[in-house]
């Protein structure tokens, strides 16, 4: 089971969770795009309802590796649902090496484009299902005069006053200080890649400048988009780094914050070998607790940034996604990480 059952009291009452959320198009953790509503193909209606539920054993439909949940019509990993989409997006056209009788497995996923946008295809992801830059342009649109207008039923019933706010215990107030300190003391050294690319997208979030677009990484070297492409580096592949850490520049978090930030998303029991994932849930849901209390207490008259801040969890998992796949594809081949990346990803080789 993935990081679903991350439930927060709020007044005595549930807040929807991760699964709940993703059902309801508010997608978390691993919920597919919703399609565009014209097509000249239009895909089949499924019965409304649920996705089937997920076991936490699943496997990609095209690579075999762990699935993260229903992307496109398939049952797929984040980093064959990221490759589809970007082939899509671009019109990409492939050219096999071997004929195009590559057998797709995680290792060959990263060295033959083509057989692995086959085998997507053959597995059943639909290219309808993909939106388009403009399509996905006018959905941010969309949700931002969403967000205006909720904003606006907020002004028109204020908060309660203080005194009836919830309270945070002694146990989470002492909890909050223990991970701030353990935060800025952190020795990454001990994460896996995966946790490690986690936890410096996060920390370098909060490095990033909005007057010069840049960002300075772990070992205090500042960088521009400029930057990266001298190195040799995608916009593709760097423009998202840029994107995250801007979102989370302007939403203003506390130090308190960016810890649990943090916690929550080193406790994600869906991680490749987890042993104890009850356990491990258990302690992500009393950082979601704290999180959600603390918001609270502190942020009284904005009601969505709970939400906001879970949705940028979802952006975190995805990112840290695709450059784990790089670290392990590089590693996979025996190559040694470029000088930039070793130093923004601080992997030592």
């Amino acid at each position: 089971m993935g990081p679903t059952q991350l439930a927060a009291q709020n007044h005595g009452k549930n807040t929807t969770s991760l699964y709940e959320m993703e059902d309801k198009r508010f997608v978390l953790f691993h919920g597919s795009e919703i399609p565009p509503e014209h097509t000249e193909n239009p895909p089949l209606k499924r019965k409304k309802g649920p996705a089937p539920k997920m076991l936490g054993n699943e496997v990609c439909s095209v690579c075999g590796d762990k699935a993260s949940g229903f992307h496109y019509n398939v049952l797929s990993c984040e980093g064959c649902k990221g490759f589809f989409r970007r082939s899509v997006i671009k019109g990409a056209q492939y050219v096999c090496k071997n004929g195009g009788r590559c057998e797709m497995d995680m290792y060959m996923r990263r060295k033959c484009q083509e057989c692995r946008l086959r085998k997507c295809q053959e597995a059943g992801m639909r290219e309808q299902c993909v939106l388009s830059e403009e399509q996905i342009q006018l959905k941010k649109l969309k949700k931002q005069e969403d967000v205006q207008a909720r904003m606006v039923v907020v002004r028109q019933n204020p908060p309660s006053p203080p005194s009836t706010l919830l309270k945070m215990t002694p146990q989470q107030l002492d909890m909050i200080e223990k991970l701030v300190a353990a935060q800025q003391q952190c020795n990454q050294r001990s994460f896996t890649d995966r946790l490690k690319v986690t936890v410096m997208l996060l920390e370098t979030s909060r490095r990033y400048s909005p007057e010069t677009e840049s960002i300075t990484f772990l070992k205090d070297l500042s960088y521009n988009r400029d930057d990266f492409a001298k190195a040799g580096l995608q916009f593709e592949f760097i423009n998202p780094i840029f994107e995250f850490s801007k979102g989370m520049t302007e939403l203003q978090l506390s130090d308190a914050e960016y810890a649990l930030l943090i916690a929550i998303s080193i406790f994600s029991a869906d991680r490749p070998n987890v042993q104890d994932q009850p356990l491990v849930e258990r302690q992500q849901h009393t950082y979601v607790e704290a999180l959600h209390s603390y918001i609270c207490i502190h942020r009284p008259n904005d009601h969505l940034m709970f939400p906001r801040m879970l949705m940028k969890l979802v952006s975190l998992r995805t990112l840290s996604s695709v450059h784990s796949e790089q670290v392990f594809a590089l590693r996979l081949q025996d190559k040694k990480l470029p000088p930039l990346l070793s130093e923004i990803w601080d992997v030592s080789e």
